[in-house]
């Protein structure tokens, strides 16, 4: 029969391959999150990228639209120095409204919704939206995820213990998500 010392030494054994075991599925379901806001990132920079080229674009046509140009500007600017993921959803829901605002100003103008260049930035923009669109739904996914890791127990204990957090979902009105109907 084995020694109680022995037992204890197993025991203590099994459950310190238990914490570090699910110490190191916390870190890589939280980078796992890390990695789908850098793929959120990576596309609404891409959009931020095109909307220069867009706004070039439309104010050869419509000069006179200075506020719904301002707007976009300052809402691409918020973007870029967004501290927080909720402060740069914020800043693309701003965006996406300006956006809205600046293909309805090019409904008016047949010879703008006809040019090449912006035909381009605006199929460039649509296949941008999409890929967004799939970004935050797979980001939600990794967070919901890693949230029920940290929250469930037993691995619970050890997330408070190395104090591992949840994090965040995306939450966007469905009205400030939509993506800019675009009608030509």
């Amino acid at each position: 029969m084995p020694t109680p010392i022995i037992v204890l030494i197993i025991i203590a054994a099994i459950v310190l391959l238990y914490a570090v075991a699910t110490y190191n599925r916390l870190v890589d379901k939280r980078n796992k999150v890390a990695n789908s806001w850098s793929q959120i990132d990576v596309q609404l920079k891409r959009r931020f990228d095109l909307i220069p080229n867009l706004l070039e674009t439309v104010k050869g046509y419509a000069a006179h639209e200075k506020q719904t140009f301002a707007d976009v500007t300052e809402a691409r600017t918020k973007y870029l120095s967004a501290g927080s993921h909720q402060d740069a959803i914020s800043a693309d829901t701003a965006l996406s409204k300006g956006l809205g605002r600046l293909f309805a100003v090019a409904e008016a103008y047949p010879e703008l919704k006809a040019n090449t260049n912006f035909l381009e930035l605006q199929e460039e923009l649509k296949n941008t939206e999409n890929k967004i669109s799939f970004a935050r739904q797979f980001y939600n996914d990794v967070v919901m995820d890693y949230n029920n890791a940290v929250q469930m127990f037993p691995s619970s204990i050890i997330a408070g213990m190395f104090q591992f957090k949840t994090d965040e979902f995306i939450r966007v009105d469905e009205a400030e998500a939509a993506a800019p109907k675009i009608k030509f």
